[in-house]
């Protein structure tokens, strides 16, 4: 008797424990996918940002860059611009992050060199890995210049303001290793 009604129990927690398994998961509310124009995509990611969802901006930076790449047009730089301005006003990413985004992307200027720091003592002891990061950067410049806004232009002078780095950088660290800097 006891046995059998062990064996209910049994039976009832096994019933309970499918029924759990076969309860629907709530889609994840932050999931976007953002194949329109590049100014719809912008606002579907705005939303989701203001949503609850900022965890997620770098992958829907991303994926803006995707929708721009296939739309490539020069004004996209402004709308990449006026979305990190918002982005930025609503407090989902810093001032200082959406600059470095901006320019990481589309200026020919590089974020992985910043010059606010004594060159002899702090960058010539990393070059290869700041060269590295430069080199890194360029691609990433790429895409926001090339692909995003066809600015072919300053895609090719960012190129070669790496080329004049990475011999000014090497010329530099050769002096401040000979004690002349």
């Amino acid at each position: 008797m006891i046995q059998k009604k062990y064996q209910a129990c049994l039976i009832i927690v096994a019933l309970i424990s499918l029924a759990g398994c076969a309860a629907t998961v709530p889609v994840d509310q932050c999931i976007v996918n953002p194949r329109s124009n590049l100014d719809g995509a912008i606002r579907q990611v705005e939303d989701k940002l203001a949503d609850g969802c900022a965890y997620s901006f770098n992958d829907y930076f991303a994926q803006l860059l995707e929708v721009a790449a296939d739309d490539s047009a020069s004004e996209n730089k402004r709308r990449f611009s006026d979305f990190l301005v918002r982005t930025s006003d609503q407090g989902i990413i810093s001032k200082r992050q959406a600059k470095s985004i901006y320019n990481r992307y589309f200026n020919v200027k590089f974020v992985s060199l910043a010059g606010d720091y004594n060159t002899c003592s702090q960058t010539c002891p990393v070059r290869a890995r700041v060269i590295a990061d430069m080199q890194v950067e360029l691609l990433d410049k790429e895409v926001g210049l090339v692909q995003v806004s066809e600015d072919s232009v300053s895609y090719y002078r960012a190129d070669h303001l790496l080329k004049e780095a990475q011999l000014v950088l090497e010329a530099t660290c050769r002096a401040c290793e000979a004690g002349g800097l």
